[in-house]
């Protein structure tokens, strides 16, 4: 275990640009993406006290040629983003992702999903404001993530923020402007970097549940190839509940031949309106093979559908239940699912095992 450890922590960290407010220079317009982002980092890191510059670890940085705003990201840019990871991780003690914050959360739950156990760490990271802005959080974040990249007792997604490493899975943002952005409202922080590494927890990889998939699940994730192309123009929906909606609002989604799963956002533990016009829209659906699950609208807690009257008729209906996942974890989830080519008891069974921590029950 030690030799294998000093191996990696002796090998470089890969870090990959996709973009983001941390790249970005002003231009007359405001704003707009940097070029030269290896020797801007560079720059930035030698501006760090001597002895910090010292024991940071090699890195190589590859920029992507189109850069990503990530308000704009789709399901392809993070299957090509895991496909990428998957291709280069030979040779490298861990891998930084730096991304926009918009939807940084987005593209971190997906990683957690498609990559599981990758064999090292993923640090996904971004900043509030510029690399070269005064003031900056951006340089805070990039040290941080380049550490924990190359931790040789991690393997896994993480999301690196403001001195917080959280689970990628667990993560979202909840401030629009706050430089500690990100919080992970259902799971203990990974550990946290105030001058090291801290880990808090004993584990060597980054689950915060014990619960694995059984040995079938484990193949059908790891036999089938995943077609993400499927899923890349609005098959899945989101729809958040709202006082008053109506039965033919929920079906001009689900009832649309080209939606294929949608995550649905619960009152509470689990509730929606006690209307027989909106059960039946979602049972419609469920019997049309479309891929269903639940969480609460509120950012803390789980779902316990069926506890209230109000939510009962939804596990009829075949909504899944997705205990107290985070919206961007179920959605990548169902995504994942629906671009692998499975049989839809298959998906249900595979949505309700947890793959990489991203719920506390199975």
């Amino acid at each position: 275990m030690g030799n294998t450890a000093d191996r990696r922590h002796a090998l470089p960290v890969r870090v990959i640009y996709t973009g983001g407010t941390v790249g970005m220079l002003p231009g007359a317009g405001g704003l707009a993406p940097g070029g030269d982002f290896a020797a801007r980092l560079e720059k930035a890191l030698a501006t760090l006290p001597a002895d910090r510059r010292r024991t940071l670890p090699a890195r190589r940085v590859h920029s992507y040629s189109r850069l990503i705003d990530s308000s704009a990201v789709t399901p392809l840019d993070w299957h090509a983003l895991a496909e990428d990871i998957r291709a280069h991780r030979t040779g490298y003690a861990g891998v930084v992702v730096v991304h926009g914050t918009d939807t940084l959360s987005w593209t971190a739950a997906s990683l957690a999903l498609q990559l599981r156990a990758p064999g090292l760490p993923v640090i996904v990271t971004g900043a509030m404001q510029p690399l070269e802005a005064s003031g900056s959080d951006a340089l805070g974040n990039l040290e941080g993530a380049l550490r924990f990249a190359a931790e040789p007792g991690l393997d896994g997604v993480a999301v690196y923020f403001a001195g917080r490493l959280l689970h990628g899975a667990r993560a979202t943002k909840e401030h629009a402007s706050a430089a500690d952005a990100f919080a992970s409202p259902n799971a203990p922080a990974l550990g946290d970097y105030r001058g090291a590494p801290r880990l808090f927890t004993s584990s060597p990889g980054m689950a915060t549940n014990a619960a694995e998939p059984d040995d079938e699940i484990d193949n059908l994730l790891t036999r089938a190839s995943a077609d993400y192309e499927r899923v890349s123009r609005g098959e899945v929906a989101r729809i958040v509940l709202w006082p008053g909606i109506a039965a033919w609002q929920l079906s001009a989604w689900l009832e649309d031949s080209r939606v294929t799963g949608a995550l649905l956002e619960l009152w509470g533990a689990g509730n929606m309106a006690d209307d027989p016009a909106l059960r039946a829209v979602l049972e419609r659906a469920g019997n049309r093979g479309k891929l269903m699950a639940a969480v609460s609208q509120c950012p803390r807690g789980s779902v316990a559908m069926g506890a209230y009257a109000a939510g009962q008729g939804l596990e009829q209906a075949g909504v899944l239940s997705g205990a107290d996942m985070t919206p961007e974890a179920v959605y990548t989830k169902l995504v994942h699912l629906l671009a692998l080519p499975l049989d839809n008891a298959a998906r249900r069974r595979l949505f309700a095992a947890c793959w990489a921590g991203e719920r506390s029950e199975g």
